[in-house]
């Protein structure tokens, strides 16, 4: 049903209204972490789990108003080291092994058998990597903006690819960095955001941080407000030492490689068809050959969840998965 019959459309217009956590709870995964996990919506309804993006940015309270209430029992939380968990910014026993488990807790400890799982991004990636380990717990797959964890991926990120569109914010990257090491612009990072002074891993996480989300939406033109301090550290840590390690995984290309053991799942990919954080290519590779995938192309769209045809292309598949 159109909720914005007569009106101008705007990515808010899709959303359903504001809603207030019913249950909110700290969970002990182990390892020194404690997972900020709420639930939401119909306690009796339909379970969607949420995996926010990153790794390290938080879940959101707008990620809630993608699903009607009144039918589904919308499961955030945030991974470890990030957003209201903690230790903040912690890559102790943080790897992507670490959250399959701490997402199995999260199931188990709240009572659900199978459920939903919706995911952007690096939360797609973990989408694709949980349903691959447990697939008997996935109902079903809601990918938006997909990034598959591949070298390929990491490099037209942080090797110049992205920056041949963006070659003044690319040098606003670049330039924190001396030019002898700028040929491994990750690894750079990585020795400036785990120096151990707290000021300078901030300054350099901003610069991390401020690189990615300049390029977040179709309409950017390269340079946004920077992100608060203790965000961006979590943020920028976390996702340089997640790519810094392949995301863990055991090859590159593995989630590909293990496309079979879900493929009896149905999955439903919307991609922005002029991302530039996370190109088309990889969602279409993971769509091609996969009878029960449902490959959405979003014209004139970026990577931003925000984005209004990636808000109503979401809102419109979770209404009609109901």
């Amino acid at each position: 049903m159109d909720r914005t019959a007569g009106k101008k459309r705007t990515s808010s217009s899709f959303l359903y209204p504001p809603i207030e956590p019913y249950d909110r709870r700290m969970l002990d995964v182990g390892d020194g972490h404690q997972i900020y996990v709420e639930q939401s919506g119909n306690p009796q309804g339909q379970p969607v789990v949420v995996f926010h993006g990153g790794p390290g940015g938080g879940a959101s309270p707008a990620m809630r108003r993608y699903f009607d209430p009144m039918h589904y029992r919308i499961i955030l939380f945030d991974q470890r080291g990030c957003g209201l968990s903690k230790p903040t910014a912690s890559i102790e026993a943080n790897t992507t092994w670490h959250l399959v488990a701490d997402i199995e807790q999260i199931r188990q400890t709240l009572g659900v058998s199978r459920w939903l799982v919706f995911g952007g991004s690096w939360g797609a990636t973990l989408s694709l990597i949980y349903a691959e380990t447990h697939p008997d717990r996935v109902q079903g797959l809601i990918l938006r903006g997909v990034f598959l964890a591949t070298k390929s991926e990491i490099q037209w990120f942080y090797g110049g690819g992205a920056g041949r569109f963006f070659p003044d914010v690319w040098r606003r990257f670049c330039d924190a960095i001396p030019e002898e090491e700028r040929g491994d612009l990750v690894a750079a990072y990585a020795r400036r955001l785990f120096s151990g002074n707290f000021s300078s891993e901030a300054r350099f996480a901003r610069i991390w941080t401020l690189w990615e989300n300049a390029l977040a939406t179709v309409e950017a033109d390269g340079f946004v407000g920077e992100a608060p301090s203790d965000y961006a550290r979590a943020f920028a840590r976390l996702e340089n030492h997640y790519f810094s390690n392949g995301a863990f995984l055991e090859q590159d290309g593995q989630i590909l490689r293990d496309r079979h053991k879900i493929e009896h799942i149905p999955a439903v990919i919307v991609q922005g068809r002029m991302d530039m954080i996370c190109p088309p290519i990889s969602a279409w590779r993971l769509a091609d050959g996969w009878a029960l995938a449902e490959l959405q192309m979003v014209p004139a769209a970026g990577h931003a969840l925000s984005e209004p045809g990636i808000t109503q292309a979401l809102v419109a598949t979770m209404d009609r998965l109901r």
